[in-house]
């Protein structure tokens, strides 16, 4: 029996609200959106036209895979950061808030350099800081690096999709081995590397830990491996008078900090993220 899409919506938030709360209406949207192949704009026109069972099996079939854990992000093939669409895959983290307070760090550091500006984006994933960084400083020159190949390749369609391969370069680096000598020296290295304890790994949401790329995740013991290789890896590739931007975890801070600190790195500032938790550091190298 076919139903309206106002009825269709309304079951799909009752199913989804005792996993999903509040967010519960917002998934029930974009699912049956997705399903129908409507904005969720013509859904709320739309809503006492009636949807074909197609529609009905498309929008189960989601609801299925929500309610098993899977993020909504990848269900949707897409997700928003920085007001901007990025194509997101099981290759590449989610770009989340937490990531705004180093894009902003980074994005105010950039522009403090004469154009044209050069800025390495280490562990890119998606792409989603360089991308940020390039579309709000629009004389950057941003190169792209993340050693997993299928992350790279969502990396190289977010930045043609965004219509930046004018002004952004993308390459398979490996931040546990020295900088390759072709990339030269830099203005500004932005990273949000894994920085999740080996211990946390066992700890994470289901959402997270069963369909989220461990690769991009897990920091090593104290989370901090990632941070340790780039600052002796890559210094060479931040000219003196340079600026290196990291994202890290929950509590990390005083970590992060004295290893950059130790490394001779200057004008240390930390930055909260939506939430009000330490997340983002800058530091200068010294002329």
């Amino acid at each position: 029996m076919v139903k309206k899409y106002g009825d269709l919506y309304l079951s799909a938030r009752k199913a989804l609200r005792p996993g999903y709360g509040e967010n519960a209406g917002v998934y029930a949207r974009e699912l049956l959106a997705l399903a129908s192949g409507k904005s969720v704009a013509a859904l709320l026109s739309d809503r006492e036209l009636y949807a074909s069972e197609a529609i009905e099996e498309k929008l189960n079939d989601y609801l299925g895979r929500a309610l098993a854990g899977e993020p909504l992000a990848y269900i949707l093939g897409e997700w928003s950061f920085y007001g901007l669409p990025f194509i997101v895959t099981p290759d590449v983290l989610i770009p989340r808030d937490d990531t705004m307070a180093v894009t902003e760090l980074a994005i105010e550091a950039a522009r403090t350099y004469p154009a044209p500006q050069r800025v390495l984006d280490l562990c890119t994933g998606s792409g989603c800081i360089g991308l940020a960084l390039a579309h709000s400083v629009e004389s950057a020159r941003v190169t792209l690096a993340e050693i997993s190949e299928p992350a790279l390749r969502v990396a190289k369609q977010n930045t043609a999709n965004l219509r930046l391969k004018n002004r952004v370069t993308a390459f398979s680096v490996d931040v546990l081995q020295p900088a390759p000598k072709f990339l030269g020296q830099f203005d500004l290295i932005v990273s949000n590397p894994p920085y999740v304890t080996t211990k946390e790994m066992a700890t994470l949401d289901v959402s997270v830990w069963a369909y989220e790329p461990h690769l991009a995740l897990e920091g090593g013991e104290d989370g901090l491996d990632f941070y340790r290789a780039i600052v002796k890896n890559f210094n060479a590739a931040l000219r003196p008078g340079g600026t290196i931007c990291f994202e890290f975890g929950y509590g990390q801070e005083t970590g992060v900090g004295e290893l950059l600190e130790a490394a001779g790195f200057t004008d240390v500032m930390f930055r909260k993220d939506l939430r009000g938790v330490t997340r983002a550091v800058a530091a200068r190298k010294p002329e």
